[in-house]
Protein backbone atom coordinates (compact mmCIF):
# COMPACT_ATOMS: atom_id res chain seq x y z
CA UNK A 1 0.00 0.00 0.00
CA UNK A 2 1.39 3.37 -0.97
CA UNK A 3 1.97 5.69 1.97
CA UNK A 4 -0.59 8.24 0.82
CA UNK A 5 -3.24 5.54 0.49
CA UNK A 6 -2.42 4.59 4.07
CA UNK A 7 -3.11 8.20 5.01
CA UNK A 8 -6.39 7.93 3.12
CA UNK A 9 -7.24 5.05 5.44
CA UNK A 10 -6.25 7.09 8.49
CA UNK A 11 -8.40 9.97 7.27
CA UNK A 12 -11.40 7.70 6.78
CA UNK A 13 -10.95 6.23 10.24
CA UNK A 14 -10.81 9.73 11.66
CA UNK A 15 -13.94 10.67 9.73
CA UNK A 16 -12.27 13.47 7.77
CA UNK A 17 -14.93 14.61 5.30
CA UNK A 18 -13.22 14.87 1.93
CA UNK A 19 -16.13 16.88 0.63
CA UNK A 20 -14.90 19.76 2.78
CA UNK A 21 -12.66 21.86 0.57
CA UNK A 22 -10.11 22.64 3.27
CA UNK A 23 -9.64 19.02 4.30
CA UNK A 24 -9.37 17.90 0.68
CA UNK A 25 -6.86 20.64 0.00
CA UNK A 26 -4.68 19.52 2.89
CA UNK A 27 -4.83 15.91 1.70
CA UNK A 28 -3.93 16.86 -1.87
CA UNK A 29 -0.98 18.93 -0.65
CA UNK A 30 0.26 16.05 1.46
CA UNK A 31 0.10 13.64 -1.50
CA UNK A 32 1.64 15.99 -4.05
CA UNK A 33 4.56 17.01 -1.87
CA UNK A 34 5.41 13.44 -0.98
CA UNK A 35 5.03 12.26 -4.56
CA UNK A 36 7.42 14.98 -5.70
CA UNK A 37 10.02 14.16 -3.06
CA UNK A 38 9.49 10.39 -3.04
CA UNK A 39 9.36 10.53 0.76
CA UNK A 40 6.72 10.45 3.48
CA UNK A 41 6.71 14.17 4.17
CA UNK A 42 3.03 15.04 4.25
CA UNK A 43 3.79 17.54 6.97
CA UNK A 44 6.08 19.77 4.90
CA UNK A 45 4.92 23.39 4.57
CA UNK A 46 3.75 24.41 1.12
CA UNK A 47 6.11 26.75 -0.74
CA UNK A 48 4.84 29.23 -3.28
CA UNK A 49 6.87 30.29 -6.26
CA UNK A 50 8.04 33.34 -4.31
CA UNK A 51 9.27 31.00 -1.56
CA UNK A 52 6.69 32.19 0.96
CA UNK A 53 5.85 29.51 3.49
CA UNK A 54 2.14 28.76 3.71
CA UNK A 55 1.22 27.09 6.98
CA UNK A 56 -2.02 25.17 7.42
CA UNK A 57 -3.44 25.23 10.91
CA UNK A 58 -6.40 23.62 12.64
CA UNK A 59 -7.62 25.96 15.36
CA UNK A 60 -9.96 25.73 18.33
CA UNK A 61 -13.72 26.00 18.55
CA UNK A 62 -15.44 28.13 15.93
CA UNK A 63 -17.40 31.28 16.77
CA UNK A 64 -15.87 31.91 20.17
CA UNK A 65 -13.55 34.80 20.96
CA UNK A 66 -10.40 32.71 21.37
CA UNK A 67 -10.66 31.79 17.70
CA UNK A 68 -12.25 34.89 16.13
CA UNK A 69 -10.34 37.48 18.15
CA UNK A 70 -6.98 35.75 18.54
CA UNK A 71 -6.18 32.57 16.62
CA UNK A 72 -7.57 33.50 13.22
CA UNK A 73 -6.16 37.07 13.08
CA UNK A 74 -2.76 35.89 14.26
CA UNK A 75 -2.29 33.42 11.40
CA UNK A 76 -4.04 35.30 8.61
CA UNK A 77 -3.13 38.92 9.40
CA UNK A 78 -0.41 39.31 12.03
CA UNK A 79 1.98 36.60 10.88
CA UNK A 80 2.11 37.79 7.23
CA UNK A 81 2.66 41.35 8.49
CA UNK A 82 5.37 40.37 10.99
CA UNK A 83 7.19 38.26 8.41
CA UNK A 84 6.95 40.81 5.64
CA UNK A 85 4.83 38.38 3.65
CA UNK A 86 7.36 35.55 3.89
CA UNK A 87 5.03 33.43 6.02
CA UNK A 88 1.27 33.12 5.64
CA UNK A 89 -1.26 30.99 7.45
CA UNK A 90 -4.50 29.28 6.54
CA UNK A 91 -6.59 28.28 9.55
CA UNK A 92 -9.90 26.53 10.12
CA UNK A 93 -11.61 25.65 13.44
CA UNK A 94 -11.60 21.91 14.06
CA UNK A 95 -15.37 21.72 14.51
CA UNK A 96 -15.92 23.26 11.06
CA UNK A 97 -13.29 21.11 9.37
CA UNK A 98 -15.25 17.97 10.13
CA UNK A 99 -12.60 16.74 12.56
CA UNK A 100 -13.26 14.99 15.85
CA UNK A 101 -11.44 16.78 18.63
CA UNK A 102 -10.74 13.41 20.26
CA UNK A 103 -8.45 12.47 17.36
CA UNK A 104 -6.44 15.67 17.06
CA UNK A 105 -3.26 14.29 18.65
CA UNK A 106 -3.28 11.36 16.26
CA UNK A 107 -3.85 13.61 13.26
CA UNK A 108 -0.92 15.82 14.25
CA UNK A 109 1.21 12.76 14.97
CA UNK A 110 0.79 11.33 11.47
CA UNK A 111 1.25 14.74 9.85
CA UNK A 112 -2.26 14.97 8.42
CA UNK A 113 -2.65 18.11 10.54
CA UNK A 114 0.80 19.74 10.59
CA UNK A 115 -0.16 22.44 13.13
CA UNK A 116 -3.16 21.99 15.38
CA UNK A 117 -5.02 22.97 18.53
CA UNK A 118 -6.10 20.10 20.78
CA UNK A 119 -8.49 20.53 23.70
CA UNK A 120 -7.20 18.46 26.60
CA UNK A 121 -10.73 17.52 27.65
CA UNK A 122 -11.28 16.00 24.19
CA UNK A 123 -8.01 14.12 23.82
CA UNK A 124 -8.20 12.69 27.35
CA UNK A 125 -9.74 9.55 25.87
CA UNK A 126 -6.46 8.97 23.99
CA UNK A 127 -4.10 10.21 26.69
CA UNK A 128 -5.72 10.93 30.08
CA UNK A 129 -2.34 11.88 31.53
CA UNK A 130 -2.48 15.21 29.70
CA UNK A 131 -5.68 16.31 31.46
CA UNK A 132 -4.15 16.31 34.96
CA UNK A 133 -3.72 20.08 35.03
CA UNK A 134 -7.43 20.83 34.52
CA UNK A 135 -9.27 18.19 36.52
CA UNK A 136 -12.75 19.25 37.62
CA UNK A 137 -12.55 21.24 40.84
CA UNK A 138 -8.77 21.68 40.76
CA UNK A 139 -8.55 25.34 39.73
CA UNK A 140 -11.04 27.60 41.52
CA UNK A 141 -9.54 30.73 39.99
CA UNK A 142 -7.08 31.88 37.34
CA UNK A 143 -4.26 32.26 39.87
CA UNK A 144 -4.51 28.58 40.79
CA UNK A 145 -4.66 27.58 37.13
CA UNK A 146 -1.54 29.58 36.24
CA UNK A 147 0.36 28.10 39.19
CA UNK A 148 -0.65 24.53 38.39
CA UNK A 149 0.10 24.83 34.69
CA UNK A 150 3.55 26.26 35.43
CA UNK A 151 4.26 23.19 37.55
CA UNK A 152 2.89 20.73 34.98
CA UNK A 153 4.05 22.35 31.75
CA UNK A 154 7.54 20.77 31.53
CA UNK A 155 5.98 17.31 31.78
CA UNK A 156 3.25 18.27 29.29
CA UNK A 157 5.89 19.33 26.78
CA UNK A 158 7.91 16.17 27.30
CA UNK A 159 4.86 13.90 27.07
CA UNK A 160 3.64 15.45 23.81
CA UNK A 161 7.04 15.10 22.19
CA UNK A 162 7.89 11.57 23.37
CA UNK A 163 4.45 9.96 23.10
CA UNK A 164 2.97 11.86 20.17
CA UNK A 165 5.84 13.44 18.24
CA UNK A 166 4.35 16.89 18.82
CA UNK A 167 6.30 20.06 19.54
CA UNK A 168 4.38 22.11 22.13
CA UNK A 169 4.30 25.72 21.00
CA UNK A 170 1.58 27.31 23.14
CA UNK A 171 -1.07 26.56 25.74
CA UNK A 172 -4.45 28.28 25.37
CA UNK A 173 -7.30 28.59 27.84
CA UNK A 174 -11.01 29.31 27.61
CA UNK A 175 -12.91 31.34 30.23
CA UNK A 176 -13.98 29.55 33.41
CA UNK A 177 -16.42 26.73 32.72
CA UNK A 178 -19.44 27.58 34.87
CA UNK A 179 -22.92 26.15 35.36
CA UNK A 180 -25.98 27.57 33.55
CA UNK A 181 -29.45 26.28 34.52
CA UNK A 182 -33.00 26.93 33.34
CA UNK A 183 -34.37 26.78 36.89
CA UNK A 184 -33.27 28.44 40.10
CA UNK A 185 -30.67 26.92 42.44
CA UNK A 186 -28.70 28.24 45.39
CA UNK A 187 -25.67 25.92 45.67
CA UNK A 188 -23.89 23.30 43.60
CA UNK A 189 -25.25 20.56 45.86
CA UNK A 190 -28.81 21.68 45.10
CA UNK A 191 -28.33 20.53 41.48
CA UNK A 192 -28.77 16.91 42.53
CA UNK A 193 -31.05 15.05 40.12
CA UNK A 194 -30.67 17.49 37.22
CA UNK A 195 -29.32 16.60 33.77
CA UNK A 196 -26.20 18.68 33.20
CA UNK A 197 -24.17 19.10 30.03
CA UNK A 198 -20.57 17.92 30.38
CA UNK A 199 -17.69 18.23 27.94
CA UNK A 200 -15.22 15.93 29.70
CA UNK A 201 -14.97 12.72 31.68
CA UNK A 202 -13.56 14.53 34.70
CA UNK A 203 -16.48 16.99 34.72
CA UNK A 204 -18.87 14.04 34.51
CA UNK A 205 -17.20 12.59 37.61
CA UNK A 206 -17.98 15.77 39.54
CA UNK A 207 -21.54 15.92 38.24
CA UNK A 208 -22.23 12.36 39.37
CA UNK A 209 -20.66 13.08 42.75
CA UNK A 210 -23.27 15.78 43.46
CA UNK A 211 -26.05 13.38 42.49
CA UNK A 212 -26.74 14.87 39.06
CA UNK A 213 -26.74 13.22 35.61
CA UNK A 214 -24.00 14.14 33.09
CA UNK A 215 -25.02 14.57 29.46
CA UNK A 216 -22.13 14.49 26.97
CA UNK A 217 -22.95 17.16 24.38
CA UNK A 218 -20.91 19.05 21.81
CA UNK A 219 -20.57 22.81 22.25
CA UNK A 220 -22.74 23.60 19.23
CA UNK A 221 -25.58 21.44 20.59
CA UNK A 222 -25.86 23.05 24.03
CA UNK A 223 -28.65 25.54 23.29
CA UNK A 224 -30.75 23.05 21.25
CA UNK A 225 -30.26 20.52 24.05
CA UNK A 226 -31.56 22.89 26.71
CA UNK A 227 -34.44 23.99 24.49
CA UNK A 228 -35.49 20.41 23.83
CA UNK A 229 -35.35 19.44 27.48
CA UNK A 230 -32.52 16.93 26.97
CA UNK A 231 -30.72 18.77 29.76
CA UNK A 232 -31.65 21.33 32.37
CA UNK A 233 -28.18 22.77 32.96
CA UNK A 234 -24.97 23.17 31.01
CA UNK A 235 -21.35 23.66 32.02
CA UNK A 236 -19.51 25.87 29.56
CA UNK A 237 -17.53 29.10 29.37
CA UNK A 238 -19.03 32.17 31.02
CA UNK A 239 -18.66 34.25 27.86
CA UNK A 240 -18.84 31.32 25.44
CA UNK A 241 -22.31 30.52 26.73
CA UNK A 242 -23.32 34.13 26.20
CA UNK A 243 -21.93 34.06 22.65
CA UNK A 244 -24.14 31.13 21.62
CA UNK A 245 -27.25 32.56 23.32
CA UNK A 246 -27.35 30.33 26.39
CA UNK A 247 -28.52 33.29 28.43
CA UNK A 248 -31.73 33.24 26.39
CA UNK A 249 -32.71 29.70 27.40
CA UNK A 250 -31.41 29.60 31.00
CA UNK A 251 -32.16 31.76 34.02
CA UNK A 252 -29.38 31.17 36.57
CA UNK A 253 -25.57 30.93 36.32
CA UNK A 254 -23.16 29.93 39.07
CA UNK A 255 -19.72 31.50 39.49
CA UNK A 256 -17.95 28.29 40.59
CA UNK A 257 -15.21 27.40 38.11
CA UNK A 258 -15.63 23.68 37.38
CA UNK A 259 -12.80 23.59 34.82
CA UNK A 260 -11.24 26.12 32.45
CA UNK A 261 -10.84 24.38 29.11
CA UNK A 262 -7.11 24.04 28.43
CA UNK A 263 -5.93 23.56 24.85
CA UNK A 264 -2.46 22.85 23.54
CA UNK A 265 -1.19 24.21 20.25
CA UNK A 266 1.51 22.09 18.71
CA UNK A 267 3.28 21.04 15.55
CA UNK A 268 4.14 17.69 14.08
CA UNK A 269 7.89 17.46 14.84
CA UNK A 270 8.64 16.86 11.17
CA UNK A 271 6.58 19.86 10.09
CA UNK A 272 8.33 21.98 12.69
CA UNK A 273 11.78 20.85 11.57
CA UNK A 274 10.87 21.47 7.91
CA UNK A 275 10.25 25.17 8.52
CA UNK A 276 12.97 27.66 7.73
CA UNK A 277 14.96 28.56 10.83
CA UNK A 278 13.85 32.19 10.67
CA UNK A 279 10.20 31.06 10.60
CA UNK A 280 10.71 28.91 13.70
CA UNK A 281 12.41 31.80 15.46
CA UNK A 282 9.57 34.14 14.54
CA UNK A 283 6.94 31.72 15.87
CA UNK A 284 8.91 31.11 19.06
CA UNK A 285 8.89 34.87 19.65
CA UNK A 286 5.28 35.54 18.72
CA UNK A 287 3.34 32.50 19.96
CA UNK A 288 4.11 33.24 23.64
CA UNK A 289 2.65 36.72 23.08
CA UNK A 290 -0.45 35.19 21.49
CA UNK A 291 -0.73 32.80 24.44
CA UNK A 292 -0.49 35.70 26.90
CA UNK A 293 -3.24 37.63 25.12
CA UNK A 294 -5.52 34.59 25.13
CA UNK A 295 -4.98 34.00 28.85
CA UNK A 296 -5.55 37.63 29.74
CA UNK A 297 -8.71 37.71 27.66
CA UNK A 298 -9.98 34.46 29.19
CA UNK A 299 -9.60 35.95 32.67
CA UNK A 300 -11.39 39.13 31.61
CA UNK A 301 -14.12 37.21 29.79
CA UNK A 302 -14.86 35.12 32.86
CA UNK A 303 -15.84 38.30 34.72
CA UNK A 304 -17.44 40.05 31.76
CA UNK A 305 -19.29 36.91 30.68
CA UNK A 306 -21.04 36.74 34.04
CA UNK A 307 -21.78 40.48 33.83
CA UNK A 308 -23.25 40.15 30.34
CA UNK A 309 -25.43 37.20 31.28
CA UNK A 310 -26.81 39.29 34.13
CA UNK A 311 -27.23 42.40 31.97
CA UNK A 312 -24.85 44.46 34.10
CA UNK A 313 -23.60 47.87 32.90
CA UNK A 314 -19.98 46.65 32.59
CA UNK A 315 -20.97 44.26 29.79
CA UNK A 316 -19.22 45.67 26.72
CA UNK A 317 -18.44 42.87 24.28
CA UNK A 318 -21.28 40.43 24.94
CA UNK A 319 -25.05 40.32 24.79
CA UNK A 320 -26.95 41.58 27.81
CA UNK A 321 -29.19 39.00 29.42
CA UNK A 322 -31.38 38.94 32.50
CA UNK A 323 -29.89 36.00 34.36
CA UNK A 324 -29.48 35.63 38.10
CA UNK A 325 -25.84 35.19 39.12
CA UNK A 326 -25.45 32.60 41.89
CA UNK A 327 -22.21 33.39 43.71
CA UNK A 328 -20.04 30.60 45.08
CA UNK A 329 -20.49 30.17 48.81
CA UNK A 330 -18.12 28.54 51.29
CA UNK A 331 -20.10 25.30 51.15
CA UNK A 332 -19.63 25.12 47.36
CA UNK A 333 -15.86 25.64 47.65
CA UNK A 334 -15.59 22.98 50.33
CA UNK A 335 -17.71 20.51 48.34
CA UNK A 336 -15.73 21.10 45.14
CA UNK A 337 -12.43 20.48 46.94
CA UNK A 338 -13.80 17.39 48.70
CA UNK A 339 -15.06 15.85 45.45
CA UNK A 340 -11.69 16.51 43.79
CA UNK A 341 -9.89 14.53 46.49
CA UNK A 342 -12.44 11.76 47.03
CA UNK A 343 -13.69 11.18 43.48
CA UNK A 344 -12.20 13.15 40.59
CA UNK A 345 -8.50 12.53 41.28
CA UNK A 346 -8.89 8.81 42.18
CA UNK A 347 -11.05 8.20 39.11
CA UNK A 348 -8.48 9.92 36.92
CA UNK A 349 -5.71 7.71 38.35
CA UNK A 350 -7.85 4.63 37.78
CA UNK A 351 -8.40 5.54 34.11
CA UNK A 352 -4.85 6.69 33.56
CA UNK A 353 -2.89 4.09 35.51
CA UNK A 354 -0.56 4.08 38.53
CA UNK A 355 2.19 5.85 36.57
CA UNK A 356 -0.10 8.88 36.41
CA UNK A 357 -0.22 9.04 40.19
CA UNK A 358 3.58 9.26 40.09
CA UNK A 359 3.37 12.05 37.52
CA UNK A 360 0.84 13.92 39.67
CA UNK A 361 2.91 13.57 42.82
CA UNK A 362 6.04 14.76 41.04
CA UNK A 363 4.43 17.78 39.37
CA UNK A 364 1.19 18.89 41.02
CA UNK A 365 1.38 17.60 44.58
CA UNK A 366 4.09 20.14 45.53
CA UNK A 367 1.84 23.07 44.52
CA UNK A 368 -1.58 21.69 45.50
CA UNK A 369 -0.71 19.74 48.64
CA UNK A 370 -2.89 16.88 47.32
CA UNK A 371 -1.39 13.41 46.98
CA UNK A 372 -2.54 10.84 44.43
CA UNK A 373 -2.76 7.25 45.63
CA UNK A 374 -1.15 4.90 43.11
CA UNK A 375 -2.27 1.78 44.99
CA UNK A 376 -6.01 2.38 44.55
CA UNK A 377 -7.63 -0.04 42.11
Amino acid sequence: MRWYRAIDVQFSRCRWPRRRRWGAKVLRSVKHLAAAAGLVIGFAPALAQDHAERLRIVGGLANVNQYTRHEQPFWTVELPRLSGGRVTGEIVPFDQAGLRGQEMLRLIQIGAVPFGTALLSRVASQDPELSAVDLAGLNPDMAALRRNLAAFRPHLKQRLRQRWGIELLAVYVYPAQVTFCNKSFSTISSLSGRRIRSASVTTSDLIRAIGAVPVQTEFAEIVPGVRSGAMECAITGAMSGNTIGLHEVTSHVNTTAITWGIAVFGANVGAWAALRSETRELLLRQLPLLERRIWNDAEHETTEGLACNAGAPDCVRGKKGKMTVVNEVAADAKLRHSILISTVLPNWVQRCGPQCAVVWNNTLKPVTGIEADSSRK
